[in-house]
């Protein structure tokens, strides 16, 4: 996965609590195998009403979602994450997210930002008064920051921050000690269970 340091990117002010997976991906697009084509799983049931907030045409090119508390509870499903990137989504803002939705996200490269309600509450009105404006998520000084002087600190899992500002998902945190696993694998008795055929 790519490197995350900081993004700007159009803001969407979500302005609802307790999100759980099957809202942002409901059940019926669980059928694909593959981690793209999920964009029409976003939020599909509350994008049907032309007044959600996804649906005005000037956060179109929207990559920075703030919401309310407990986003992302509920099922482990993956394509929740999967379902917010490939709409273009490059960061979540919200007080709290599920557990296993925060992990899922770290690993696919997906920034889950940790935010008091206080500032959530003043980001969705800047972006209201505003529509259409951006928010920089800076992962490196770990900071949101936005129009009028916002500049707020958020707190993020510290090893989904390093995997996130290095690019590495498991695999390739996997792949950096491979000379330390086959010279263990060397070592092994031939009568032990190994990972290459003998």
């Amino acid at each position: 996965m790519e490197p995350f340091t900081v993004h700007t990117g159009v803001g969407v002010p979500l302005r609802k609590s307790s999100i759980d997976t099957d809202q942002i991906a409901p059940s019926r697009f669980l059928k694909r195998t593959a981690r793209s084509g999920f964009e029409t799983a976003l939020f599909a049931s509350w994008r049907e009403d032309p007044e959600f907030v996804l649906n005005r045409p000037e956060l179109s090119a929207a990559s920075v979602l703030v919401a309310g508390h407990d986003f992302g509870i509920g099922s482990s499903r993956e394509i929740a994450v999967w379902s917010l990137q490939n709409y273009g989504f490059r960061a979540v803002i919200a007080p709290r997210f599920g557990d296993i939705f925060r992990t899922n996200a770290g690993k696919s490269g997906l920034v889950t930002a940790v935010v008091p309600e206080s500032t959530v509450r003043r980001l969705w009105d800047v972006l209201d008064e505003n529509p259409g404006d951006v928010i920089t998520v800076d992962l490196e000084r770990q900071l949101v920051l936005a129009r009028g002087g916002l500049s707020e600190p958020f707190t993020i899992d510290l090893y989904a921050r390093w995997q996130l500002l290095n690019g590495l998902d498991d695999i390739s945190v996997t792949l950096r000690s491979v000379e330390t696993i086959a010279a263990y694998e060397e070592r092994r008795p031939g009568w032990k269970p190994s990972i290459k055929s003998r």
